[in-house]
């Protein structure tokens, strides 16, 4: 070795710039921990999520037959909540026969959205028959929903 002083000289301009791509090299290392640890939510585990699902997802339908005209109704579930409850292009003359089918729905809908459960509806009087036919069509939609979801985890 010699015993010579080596002088280094640096310019502002890099150190600013390997300070610049320091931190920002951190900042990635950073953002991929948080990135790979958040991604297992919590320690649940692709098999807990599995079994926490109610419902496979997809669209369900149920045939009504009203005084010889029938309406399909569809039922939107995903895979822990019934999403939407609809009638698919009802016939204007099933809409003018029966007048409360329609509010009727929207109204057993809203409670089931809410409640998520069949078993808390509560419905008027006045449209009490209605209601009747409209659950048991929802619950036959829901019930193939959840049949798929059994068997598929057999």
């Amino acid at each position: 070795m010699s015993g010579k002083t080596k002088i280094v000289v640096l310019r502002m301009k890099e150190i600013l710039y390997a300070s610049v791509f320091a931190i920002l090299g951190i900042l990635v290392i950073v953002l991929l921990a948080l990135l790979l640890l958040s991604g297992k939510k919590n320690g649940e585990s692709p098999e807990t999520v599995a079994s926490s699902c109610v419902y496979t997802p997809g669209i369900y339908t149920t045939e009504l037959v009203l005084g010889g005209q029938t309406v399909e109704l569809e039922v939107v579930v995903s895979a822990t909540e019934i999403t939407s409850i609809r009638l698919v292009n009802p016939n204007e003359a099933v809409t003018t026969m029966y007048p409360l089918l329609q509010p009727t729905l929207m109204d057993l809908g809203e409670q089931i959205y809410l409640t998520q459960s069949l078993e808390e509806v509560q419905y008027d009087s006045e449209s009490k028959y209605t209601s009747f036919v409209l659950l048991e069509a929802i619950r036959s939609a829901v019930d193939r929903a959840k049949k798929v979801n059994d068997a598929a985890a057999d």
